[in-house]
């Protein structure tokens, strides 16, 4: 009996152990397939960020760089577009031409909007940058206003002139003194002008080149400065008030639409496509068109 009672004893506790080992197996099939779930799920949550950031109301940040005025000005009005396209709009002001676009170049901005294609163009050239523009926005009527002199017919002889000091505005600044008869350049000269292009000098007008953000400052100390839309409006001067501006039909403002600028190989992100998308809108061209009063026109 004690013999049986053993055998029986011994036969129960191997298909318990068999059993256990049926239950170990089945546990680790059952882990092994939740953490495949788990991947899995974890891709497609990768995938849809965007989306769901939307859903759940957290925008995705969006870095820009401008100058104050127009350019943040008229981010500001692409604001709510862009919160509508999943994104919150951080917009960076510079007050100088450079720093921009270094910024854009080393990541801190996802983009800037500042400058014109041949400014860029100009500027990766001399950096060794591979920057884009993506979008040409608006354009900006460079013009002569007074300093000392109240007319472009009362300039005295030797009579001082300023003009931008980087390579593409001190041309577009030639190309419309050219234009009103004060000089002229030579022939090929174009959107590479500078001041030794100059072949007639009638009134021997001296031609001083000036930081273009500091022209306006600088106005009084000549008897009339050349200045960029963005800085003129910025100091508080109105197209209405300058001498002369640039005509729309000229060479200058075929080409010095201001651009959306991003680094190569960006043009075609989600964040570069909805920038565009809300810079080009309706509500951000009602609102160049009614704020800045022909300073500021929109090429779309």
């Amino acid at each position: 009996m004690k013999r049986k009672a053993l055998k029986t004893a011994v036969i129960a506790a191997a298909l318990a152990t068999s059993l256990l080992a049926g239950c170990s197996g089945k546990a680790d099939e059952t882990t092994a397939a939740s953490g495949a779930d788990q991947k899995e799920t974890a891709e497609t949550s990768a995938e849809a960020k965007a989306e769901d950031t939307k859903a759940d109301g957290k925008l995705e940040k969006l870095t820009v760089g401008a100058s104050p005025a127009p350019h943040a000005e008229i981010l500001e009005a692409a604001r709510e577009v862009l919160a509508s396209k999943g994104y919150d709009l951080k917009v960076v002001e510079y007050t100088d031409y450079v720093l921009p676009n270094n910024a854009l170049d080393s990541g801190d901005l996802d983009a800037n909007y500042f400058q014109h294609q041949p400014y860029l163009d100009s500027f990766n050239a001399q950096n060794g940058t591979d920057l884009v523009g993506v979008a040409a926005i608006h354009y900006e009527p460079f013009g002569i206003y007074a300093g000392k002199t109240a007319s472009l017919d009362a300039i005295p002889d030797k009579g001082t002139v300023l003009v931008p000091n980087d390579l593409t505005n001190e041309a577009r600044a030639l190309l419309l003194l050219e234009a009103q008869g004060l000089i002229k350049l030579k022939e090929d000269a174009g959107l590479e002008a500078t001041k030794n292009d100059i072949v007639e000098n009638p009134k021997n007008l001296d031609i001083v080149e000036i930081e273009a953000a500091q022209l306006p400052r600088s106005l009084q100390d000549g008897d009339v400065a050349v200045i960029n839309g963005n800085y003129a409006i910025e100091a508080g001067l109105k197209v209405s008030d300058a001498l002369a501006t640039e005509d729309a039909e000229s060479l200058a403002a075929q080409t010095y639409g201001n651009v959306i600028a991003v680094r190569a190989g960006e043009e075609e992100s989600p964040k570069t496509k909805a920038l565009v998308e809300a810079l080009t809108s309706p509500e951000v061209k009602e609102f160049m068109e009614q704020t800045y009063a022909g300073a500021v026109v929109p090429l779309f």
